[in-house]
């Protein structure tokens, strides 16, 4: 498309300077300052005088003189194009520096880098299988959703989420996760990371601590940062949290109770309720990330923990994006009914809403059961999948992993440090987006590597211990 030229100056047709001559100057400056690239096309004559008001032969003169510069080439039945190769970086700022806010500076801050050696790559942690995504399923449910009239949810009316999928997601809480909140307590976000961000702003001012895994989750890390919150670390073993490392002055405590995210523990009822006493105690709110419930394979099923919460001191956190997509962007929170009024205020301050036709066709698959049938499939699928890198990663000396009974990845240790980076260079030349365990850690000393699953292919386990056996072998004792 050509270049809108009033974007880039103004002539004034009561100036002195004849209106060609300003023309060609304004122009000669744009294009030797590289506000106008190299191969950039102008608009004809016809056009460029529609769009700055003048006569097309002021326009003609302009470029003629431009041509006869050598900056710009003109040729017959063609619109004219800059030809300068000479030029600086197209639209370099020049002069000032934009200063960002100290809350700026922190929101800037992405703990999330260090965490991969590439952007992109196979077997990500916590990336479902797109393949096994039911795009005929969600296609005709969301054509039939986005065919009818929705009233005051098509506008504003429904911020804090469609009444249908606030209904459906209550039923299947009380069902499957044993906790009873009405539609009302339900609040639909983009995602958990949303869902944090608001809890962070809302529940914390600077300086209140909040506790978090160690290692743990880094987008919870991020938005508590965010928030101006002082983070303590919490370690954990193979039944998550160690409540008893819990600081007393702790106003938030985050957990992913079901399926500890990165290394796998599971906490058991004892602990849970163990946590909720410690919270009543202190006043404190626990935020319970229910991360990977819907796929555990071993072991007996335990209700959430907010199920056995009496009071204010829980908050309940859910999303789509292992069954389905990260993608669709569809998260949700139950919250007591005290939070309710305060938290669905601050999502609309926050424009934290998610869009109307995914939630309704979310809502529609959880209706008809259509939603649990495709969570069965994939979590057998899952499993399968997950064993077999997890047999394959056990035979590799000089790591360290467990059986997963859950989730979509494996958190595997290295038993000697020093090894954690030419691991995840080797991988990440092999085409795969493993991440680095050391990062997720704050006083826990551990290197390792967080490897998705949930894609795996039939060569993808030998290869992967093939590739990790070939940069151990250096290793002590290996």
């Amino acid at each position: 498309m050509p270049v809108y030229l009033p974007a880039l100056f103004n002539v004034d047709p009561h100036a002195s300077t004849p209106l060609p001559v300003q023309l060609f100057a304004a122009l000669g400056r744009a294009i030797k300052s590289g506000k106008l690239a190299h191969g950039e096309v102008l608009p004809s004559t016809r056009q460029a005088a529609a769009m700055l008001g003048l006569s097309r032969s002021s326009i003609a003169t302009a470029y003629d003189l431009l041509r006869a510069e050598g900056i710009l080439d003109m040729r017959a039945g063609r619109r004219p194009v800059v030809h300068c190769t000479n030029l600086p970086s197209p639209r370099t700022v020049q002069g000032g520096t934009a200063t960002l806010s100290d809350r700026g500076r922190i929101l800037a801050q992405d703990p999330r880098a260090a965490s991969y050696q590439r952007d992109t790559g196979r077997l990500s942690p916590g990336v479902p299988d797109e393949a096994q995504f039911p795009a005929d399923l969600w296609a005709q449910t969301l054509r039939r959703v986005a065919r009818q009239n929705h009233g005051d949810e098509a506008a504003y009316g429904g911020y804090h989420g469609a009444h249908a999928l606030r209904e459906a997601i209550s039923t299947r809480l009380a069902s499957d996760r044993g906790l009873r909140v009405s539609p009302g307590q339900i609040i639909i976000t983009p995602g958990t990371q949303a869902s944090l961000t608001l809890i962070a702003q809302v529940m914390t001012d600077p300086g209140d601590v909040v506790a978090v895994e160690d290692p743990g989750y880094l987008g919870a890390r991020a938005s508590f940062m965010a928030s101006g919150a002082r983070l303590v670390p919490v370690p954990v073993d193979d039944h998550g949290m160690q409540v008893s490392q819990l600081p007393p002055e702790a106003r938030l405590v985050y957990i992913t109770p079901s399926n500890q995210f990165p290394l796998g523990g599971r906490m058991g009822l004892d602990r849970r309720l163990a946590l909720l006493d410690r919270a009543r105690a202190q006043n404190a709110l626990i935020l319970e990330d229910d991360y990977d419930s819907e796929f555990l394979w071993h072991g007996r099923e335990i209700a959430a923990l907010a199920a056995h919460g009496t009071g204010c001191e829980w908050l309940y956190l859910g999303s789509a994006s292992k069954a389905l997509l990260p993608g669709l962007r569809l998260g949700w929170m139950a919250v007591p009914e005290p939070l309710v009024a305060p938290l669905r205020a601050a999502h609309r301050t926050m424009g934290l809403a998610a869009n109307l036709h995914a939630q309704l066709a979310l809502a529609a698959l959880m209706e008809t059961g259509q939603y649990r049938a495709h969570l069965r499939r994939i979590a057998r699928l899952y499993q399968q999948r997950g064993m077999a890198l997890y047999h394959a990663l056990a035979t590799v000396e000089g790591l360290h992993v467990t059986p997963p009974h859950g989730g979509v990845q494996i958190g595997a240790i290295l038993e000697h440090a020093g090894f954690e980076t030419a691991c995840l260079t080797a991988l990440s030349a092999a085409g795969y987006r493993m991440g680095r365990l050391s990062a997720l850690c704050q006083q826990t000393k551990l290197e390792g590597l967080i490897m998705g699953f949930a894609s795996l292919r039939e060569d993808d386990p030998a290869r992967l211990a093939a590739l990790l056996r070939g940069v151990l072998e250096g290793a002590p004792g290996v």
